[in-house]
């Protein structure tokens, strides 16, 4: 099924290639035509249009602009090349404070919109940024950082479409319910949810199975459970259930980093006893929810909410959460099968600067755990994983009537690959980024 806007010539018209909409009404084509960067046409009716500028794909192949939903743009384009997983030694990490000024601020972010455009990556989510990292040790998570969005954003230098959480509470560590009930109260700044969307809040739940800190029902192999981060209130429970009930009920997104089981469960809690809340603007969800159970993943479907999994950290910790977890433990940890066939709403991110940015690899590790898990590596496999970074991520955005599909209507934003993702054998790895276009304008070429 095709449509085309009414209208008569096209800004740009991509052909010669498949073109993988991701939308099931339209399938695959081998023409789009885009206008005022929206979608216009497909196929014949792209074709007939005249275009100031026309892109052979020559064979290649195009799919949705990858959404990477939860990568720390500021962090990464402050720390890069280095990554937290890599090959630099520790004694090279990048320590101490990142950026301090606001040209360093604007250079980080200019450097991470590049680097995202040479990935094929044309939105992400920026999990937490605000006053509870005003006094942090690098410099990218404080209010000042979130002012040097606004200003880049009202300037129009952005390349990356960004969702950004606020953070009323320090990066992996704790806050207070005092002073999560001040944040919420102060209004974000006035954007272009296109461009710069500010739908929700950041928290932070619990810490990591590797290091004995997520917070869990069976004790680690040294006996505890992990423990929650929040504080205040009668204690630190009910300091999460209040800081999740302020901020639903206000209609905002929660994002809440939750590792272990029990925080899970906590959260989820809170989400059923409050179904009557007003609507967030993009649904609630568990930020890793490594340990999630089955019987979690279908609750978390029932009340709308999902989870942003990463698959490239669950590799690069694998025996290093064996220690604390236990054969059995481990071999449920990192459920991604079970949120995939659930159909609980579910977005493969990187964690970046933690893991690689690079959305290939990412996948690459989710397959590998489907494949683990008994999956069949097959064009429909392929073709759920894509979804996870585009048509899910785009609608753990509250975005889903605008982008993530290359659907007539939506935006143009696309990446344009070598060769197709979707045949089997292959890693996404091998794929070659050959364009990224954002909002029909051309903002990487490998040419």
């Amino acid at each position: 099924m095709s449509e085309t806007l009414p209208g008569d010539d096209a800004d740009l018209i991509i052909r010669g290639g498949r073109i993988h909409t991701l939308d099931p009404a339209v399938g695959t084509v081998t023409a789009l035509a885009v206008r005022d960067g929206v979608i216009m046409a497909h196929d014949a009716a792209a074709e007939a249009l005249g275009a100031r500028e026309v892109v052979e794909l020559d064979g290649r192949t195009a799919i949705p602009g990858i959404n990477d939903a939860h990568l720390h743009g500021a962090w990464l384009g402050a720390r890069w090349p280095h990554l937290f997983f890599s090959d630099t030694a520790p004694e090279d990490q990048p320590s101490g404070t990142l950026v301090t000024t606001a040209g360093e601020r604007r250079s980080a972010l200019r450097r991470a919109w590049r680097l995202l455009a040479e990935l094929g990556i044309t939105s992400y989510t920026e999990p937490g940024v605000g006053p509870g990292e005003d006094a942090g040790e690098t410099g990218c998570f404080g209010t000042d950082m979130l002012d040097t969005y606004c200003e880049l954003h009202r300037e129009g230098a952005q390349t990356s479409r960004v969702t950004l959480l606020r953070l009323f509470g320090t990066i992996d560590g704790e806050s207070t319910l005092d002073d999560f009930e001040r944040g919420i109260l102060t209004p974000p700044p006035a954007t272009d949810r296109r461009w710069l969307a500010i739908p929700g809040v950041k928290i932070f739940a619990d810490g990591i199975p590797p290091l004995a800190t997520a917070w869990v029902e069976e004790p680690y192999a040294d006996g505890t459970t992990g423990a929650l981060l929040t504080r205040g209130g009668t204690d630190p429970l009910s300091a999460f259930q209040r800081m999740v009930e302020l901020a639903a009920t206000r209609g905002m997104q929660i994002a809440v980093h939750a590792t272990g089981d029990r925080s899970i469960a906590e959260f989820l809690a809170v989400l059923e006893r409050l179904r009557d809340a007003p609507s967030p603007a993009g649904p609630h969800y568990v930020v890793h929810g490594d340990l999630a159970t089955p019987e979690q993943i279908a609750r978390m479907r029932e009340v709308d909410a999902g989870f942003a999994v990463q698959p490239l950290i669950a590799a690069h910790t694998h025996s290093w959460a064996a220690v604390q977890l236990g054969e059995a433990r481990l071999a449920a940890a990192w459920p991604l099968a079970e949120m995939l066939t659930s159909g609980t709403l579910t977005t493969v991110t990187s964690d970046a600067p933690i893991a690689s940015p690079d959305w290939r690899r990412g996948l690459d590790a989710a397959l590998a755990l489907l494949t683990d898990a008994g999956v069949v590596d097959d064009a429909e496999t392929r073709g759920r994983l894509l979804r996870t970074m585009t048509v899910d991520a785009a609608r753990q955005d509250g975005a889903s009537t605008w982008k993530g599909s290359l659907a007539v209507g939506k935006v143009a934003d696309l990446t344009v690959l070598e060769e197709d993702p979707l045949t089997p054998g292959r890693t996404f790895s091998s794929l070659g980024v050959a364009m990224t276009v954002v909002d029909g304008r051309t903002v990487f070429s490998r040419d």
